[in-house]
């Protein structure tokens, strides 16, 4: 990425991201610093990156600007009257409709096509910016767990959870003829590259969309145990279109399995903290299910695809 507009776009993109998980509660502090209107309409500067990679790639188009514009403010204020709504965070019809639009538009690629071919996970990352600062800044959803400052208990739990779903889903992976075993051993430059770009990129966000916002808000609604199967449900189904043309069954499968060890990570931690709003709440760690679910990716990519 040597194109310096690339560079600041990619800043840009990552500073919410990575702010919200390694300093939690700093966009709730800053929100708090500026007037309502201001705090509803700032995340409308999330556009100011599609216009450095579109305008240099050629591809600027007006209404995709006004989208990344109009659609992340759109989700602030349904977030922020959620938040009015719903003090008690049951779950607001306002919730699951931002959660689903977000849904609908990564899985069926809506946005895709304003992007470079090779830079179309800057439309992701834009999406889950809108969602974090909604979530997190407007909304304050408690229980999230979306902290990436990793304890020793996270990687243990996380491990753990992998350990448990290896031994079930691989003999029915070759089983199905959806895992193919391959004996080579990469690199450790490789094994490192891929477990961080799969953590940070597509583990971390995954598991916060799925855990720490649906599971979450699902288990005040249905409980624990319906809440995790649930989401594992939607979290397979999300798959039915990826390294197939049509319903990839095995995949679903496979990752609806996945789904459930990945909540029993997030949720796995017990210790109840003390909320200001809602009192007692389990402490849930994003990073748990988040470690787990890269590890499982990256034994994949690597010795099963």
């Amino acid at each position: 990425m040597s194109n310096p507009a690339l560079v600041i776009a990619a800043i840009l993109t990552l500073t919410p991201f990575l702010a919200a998980a390694f300093f939690p509660g700093s966009l709730a502090r800053l929100a708090d610093r500026i007037p309502l209107p201001a705090r509803l309409f700032c995340p409308a500067t999330l556009s100011i990156p599609y216009l450095l990679v579109a305008l240099p790639s050629g591809i600027f188009c007006w209404q995709w600007f006004a989208l990344y514009i109009a659609l992340p403010v759109l989700v602030s204020m349904l977030l922020w009257q959620a938040g009015r709504a719903d003090p008690v965070q049951r779950g607001n019809w306002r919730d699951f409709l931002v959660l689903t639009v977000i849904a609908l538009a990564v899985d069926l690629r809506w946005f895709e096509h304003a992007w470079p071919a090779r830079l179309i996970v800057f439309n992701k990352l834009l999406l889950l910016d809108a969602a974090i600062y909604g979530f997190l800044a407007l909304r304050r959803l408690d229980g999230v767990g979306f902290d990436l400052r990793l304890r020793p208990r996270d990687i243990a739990i996380g491990l753990r959870e992998f350990l448990l779903y290896a031994p079930i889903a691989i003999p029915i992976g070759i089983a199905l003829g959806f895992l193919h075993l391959h004996s080579a051993m990469p690199s450790l430059p490789r094994f490192a590259g891929t477990l961080l770009f799969t953590f940070f990129l597509i583990a971390v966000p995954e598991e916060l969309f799925f855990r720490g916002w649906l599971q979450n808000l699902l288990e005040r609604r249905c409980g624990r145990y319906p809440a995790l199967f649930i989401t594992a449900a939607l979290f397979g189904l999300s798959h039915w279109n990826k390294r197939a043309v049509h319903f990839n069954w095995r995949y679903v499968l496979l990752a609806t399995l996945a789904g459930i060890f990945y909540g029993r990570a997030w949720r796995s931690e017990r210790r109840v903290v003390i909320s200001e709003r809602r009192g007692a709440v389990s402490d849930r760690r994003v990073a748990a299910s988040a470690i787990t679910h890269a590890s499982v990716d990256t034994v994949w990519a690597i010795w099963l695809r």
